[in-house]
């Protein structure tokens, strides 16, 4: 399964969770259910190195490091 396949799968079953409601923030609900999970795992592979990780991520160290306290990943 593909991560698009598994992200649909997982917005259609939240969808039918949710009966009649209206869900509301759904954007910035799904970016911080991803962000956080792909910044662990990839700083996991990075052997906790944040140059590395932000190369492999495609960000620059500093907003690497702001996502990682957003998230609280580091201190």
């Amino acid at each position: 399964m593909s991560l698009r396949d598994a992200v649909n799968q997982s917005l259609e079953t939240y969808f039918e969770q949710m009966d009649e409601q209206e869900p509301t923030d759904l954007y910035s609900m799904v970016m911080n259910e991803v962000e956080r999970p792909l910044l662990s795992y990839v700083m996991e592979q990075a052997n906790q190195n944040q140059c590395r990780a932000a190369a492999m991520l495609g960000l620059n160290r500093g907003t690497l490091r702001k996502k990682l306290k957003i998230h609280q990943l580091i201190d």
